[in-house]
């Protein structure tokens, strides 16, 4: 069966032909599809606009009317003016482009426009657009009375094909094109109804031509469906791939080292940590893989729920490594968990780099031969050159500085061991589950008990000198700082500070009787390793950086966190930062040196006043916006969620997530009666997901 006449090229539409399909194109409008979905980018609603005679100076407005005159007026600084002229029934008023004049060549009188922008006082009422749309060209002849009741989309145009070119396609073909969309309805009506969504082709006539605003919302949903829908469906099947084709370990709850760790703790797990547990466990004990993403913030716990779940594996005599993306990071784990089980008679092995070759042929000798139960190390760890006994579990840490591909290979091994990544990177669940479909989540959302506050202060440059102070005097009082700074040289083209100019300037110049170190990602590994071991045993009292430290090693004794720039860091990334202090006994500050500024400060101050950081995530998704979710593992042209808003559609995102599970659980691969349909869509419509997750 084909359900894809949608797929023919754009060419062959009404209105296009081959020079304008190669310009088409260049926006990313290929085939008929593509120029069905194309989204509007602003909607503006015709009972918003209002009559050009009663226009206020002052007042921020949308208004329609006809080019009676124009014209470029040259200014005695050189600047050239394109004015025209709208009118409609109640009056007319001047329209100012300062520094275009091309717009001459661009309009003609006649022209139908909606421009939108504040009126000015200047020789009377003066209107300068900051967005226009070219609704009917003169030859059209519209009537102005045609915008009574009605909705104009207005879509992302360009030079070659601008927006009345646009609006003159989806006039002559929109009505076809909505012919051919059931064919590609996989929802019953029953499910819609379910789902209070409307059917798709109703869905893609509201994005055109919508009837009200509330329609382009109901549109939207459906839409923002079908977008969430398919990528779960895409991740289900590799969740399934990856849990239950392979074979699953059962791992034996004995308790002989569970039980004396927990009577051991000096502090009692959160019920966050029970209920994770409990998850975790629960995938052990069964016979299916365990493939879990934990995710917590900094300080919530991960660590120890890790070392249970390494204990479990030990209980049932298979072994369990720890791997982190620095030998550092490496190091500092071996020595907590040797703490917590060399008292229960339980070796810790470490295998990193600078192992001596004796020390590293006694551990991979260890881990042959099953000795070594317990394993901290890098990557290394799940290389080929290395062989174990009995590998039964792998916990990753901090998942995001390994790719897709390295997590995956995980799996790839005869007998696959269960793994757990996890994320000190908290992000909002539905951010989570779009970006990490293919696990189970699991939430450490509960921070312990006696964690103390960290200070968060906004400070604007003029007071930089004050800050520098106070950072001695925390210095003097035998503590250690950080400084970062968002580049590493400086620029012709922003003007920032960096790391290694300001390194020089506050060594010389501000904290000379001070030891300062530099740490960027331009320098070697061993250099970076070199300093951050410096900073840790004490002998620095200043570590200036950038980013590079978002995620490090504990330094229990640094106190105090500056960033400078603040305005230009997104506030997940600044709430990673500050959780490089408030690690040891004494009182720990953040500090903001921030530009001053309407829409930075309001965020700095959400940042300021919140310490939550699933909360900081969701506040920084909701203000910056999903952008291009999967990065440098997109492939592609267009965003992979074009409809679907993160911040509010998670109801939408969890129905997606479980249909498309329970239809994978039932039919892996997509090939029983009734799913062909949906498995022609997915394999047409989501064919770089596919190359991404290597499905299908």
């Amino acid at each position: 069966m084909s359900f894809f006449r949608l797929d023919r090229p754009v060419q062959f539409l009404k209105g296009v032909g081959p020079v304008r399909a190669e310009a088409l194109g260049r926006m990313g409008i290929v085939t008929a599809r593509d120029l069905l979905y194309y989204v509007p980018r602003r909607y503006d609603d015709a009972s918003t606009i209002e009559p050009i005679g009663q226009l206020e100076i002052g007042a921020d407005v949308t208004a329609i009317g006809r080019v009676r005159s124009k014209g470029v007026i040259p200014t005695r600084k050189g600047l050239r003016i394109f004015q025209a002229v709208l009118q409609d029934d109640s009056g007319m008023i001047t329209c100012a482009w300062p520094g275009q004049p091309w717009l001459e060549r661009k309009l003609q009188e006649g022209d139908l426009l909606l421009v939108a922008g504040r009126v000015k006082f200047f020789h009377g009422r003066q209107l300068q657009p900051r967005e226009f749309t070219v609704l009917a060209r003169a030859s059209d002849d519209a009537p102005t009375q045609m915008i009574e009741g009605h909705i104009f989309s207005t879509y992302p145009a360009s030079e070659e094909v601008p927006q009345w070119v646009l609006r003159g396609l989806f006039e002559k073909n929109l009505g076809a094109l909505l012919t051919e969309v059931p064919e590609e309805e996989y929802l019953s009506g029953a499910e819609r109804g379910k789902l209070s969504l409307p059917d798709l082709a109703e869905a893609l006539e509201a994005l055109h031509r919508p009837s009200s605003m509330d329609a382009v919302e109901t549109a939207r949903r459906r839409l923002a469906f079908d977008e969430l829908f398919f990528l779960q469906l895409v991740q289900a099947q590799v969740r399934y791939h990856e849990t239950f084709e392979k074979p699953g370990l059962v791992f034996e709850r004995t308790n002989e080292l569970i039980r004396p760790l927990h009577e051991a703790l000096p502090f009692k797990l959160t019920d966050a940590q029970a209920r994770v547990l409990r998850e975790i466990y629960a995938d052990m004990g069964s016979s299916r893989r365990m493939n879990r993403l934990l995710q917590g913030d900094v300080g919530s716990g991960k660590t120890i729920i890790a070392l249970f779940a390494m204990l479990l594996a030990a209980e049932s005599g298979r072994q369990a490594v720890l791997m982190a993306p620095t030998e550092l990071l490496a190091e500092q784990h071996a020595r907590r968990l040797k703490e917590l089980l060399e008292p229960l008679g339980l070796s810790v092995y470490i295998l990193t780099g600078q192992l001596k070759t004796s020390q590293r042929n006694a551990v991979l000798g260890a881990l042959r031969d099953g000795t070594a139960l317990v394993t901290v190390g890098t990557h290394a760890l799940i290389q080929e050159s290395v062989d174990f006994k009995d590998l039964g579990l792998v916990v990753v840490d901090e998942q995001h500085r390994f790719g897709v591909k390295q997590r995956m290979a995980l799996g790839e091994r005869e007998n696959p061991p269960d793994t757990l990544i996890m994320s000190a990177t908290p992000i909002p669940r539905s951010l989570a589950m779009t970006l990490y479909g293919d696990l189970d989540l699991s939430l450490l959302d509960e921070m312990p008990d006696g964690r103390k506050p960290i200070t968060t202060l906004l400070r604007y440059p003029s007071k930089r000198d004050e800050v520098h102070r106070f950072v001695d005097e925390e210095v003097e009082a035998g503590r250690q700082a950080y400084i970062v700074y968002p580049l590493v040289d400086e620029s012709d083209k922003v003007d920032l500070r960096s790391a290694t100019e300001e390194y020089e300037r506050l060594s010389n110049e501000v904290w000379p009787h001070r030891r300062l170190g530099l740490i960027h990602g331009q320098r070697s590994s061993e250099e970076k390793d070199q300093v951050m071991r410096a900073f840790l045993a004490g002998d620095l009292d200043v570590l200036v950086a950038t980013t590079v430290i978002e995620v490090g090693i504990d330094v229990p004794n640094a106190s105090v966190m500056v960033i400078e720039h603040a305005e230009r860091f997104g506030l997940s990334q600044l709430h990673q930062l500050r959780g490089r202090v408030g690690r040891g006994a004494a009182k720990s500050y953040c500090v903001l040196v921030a530009e001053p500024g309407e829409v930075a400060a309001e965020r700095l101050k959400i940042f300021r006043d919140t310490s939550d950081g699933f909360a900081v995530a969701h506040a920084d998704l909701r203000i910056r916006g999903q952008g291009d979710l999967f990065g440098a593992q997109q492939h592609g042209r267009d965003p992979i969620l074009r409809f679907a808003d993160l911040s509010r559609d998670e109801g939408l995102l969890m129905e997606a997530q479980g249909r498309a599970r329970a239809l994978v659980e039932i039919d892996p691969e997509l090939n029983g009666e009734g799913v062909t349909r949906i498995r022609g869509l997915m394999d047409h419509r989501y064919a770089e997901r596919l190359k991404l997750f290597s499905v299908g």
